[in-house]
């Protein structure tokens, strides 16, 4: 599938399909350049808040599986075009680093692209270790973020 909206949308209704988890809230689609590798088209960005009783490692895996279903190849370039990204941003209040997750993940605080989607669903969710999305947003204004409708 190379329509991006049309990949997040069915991105959406995957996790939605996830056993022991339930989709809270998704925020509006948000158009944004790419960071790092330019030469590529523009991002389609949301984020879910999800309830889940599945933890945080295998949660990841059912992610990585997810992208994989939608045709994700994890090879090359970090940063380059893609079917589908799915990240675990944060996890309730905890802090998780290991060799196979990073809870937050490691670089939303500095992403407009993350920050944007999490400002419309809570604009005074604090990240843990760093400050509110309202806050770090701020950081990240420089950065190209448009709302699409879809």
């Amino acid at each position: 599938m190379t329509d991006p909206v049309a990949q997040v949308h069915s991105g959406f209704t995957a996790l939605g399909q996830m056993a022991l988890t339930r989709i809270d809230a998704c925020s509006s689609l948000y158009r944004t350049a790419p960071i790092g590798q330019q030469d590529q088209a523009d991002f389609i960005n949301a984020v879910c808040r999800v309830k889940t009783r599945i933890a945080p490692k295998a949660l990841m895996q059912r992610l990585l599986d997810i992208e994989r279903a939608h045709g994700r190849v994890r090879a090359g370039d970090k940063g380059g075009p893609r079917s589908l990204d799915l990240d675990l941003l944060l996890y309730d209040d905890e802090l998780i680093e290991s060799a196979a997750l990073t809870v937050p993940h490691p670089r939303l605080h500095e992403r407009a692209f993350v920050l944007y989607p999490l400002f419309e669903l809570d604009p005074e969710m604090l990240i843990p270790g760093r400050a509110s999305v309202r806050e770090l947003m701020r950081q990240c204004s420089a950065q190209r973020v448009q709302k699409i409708n879809s």
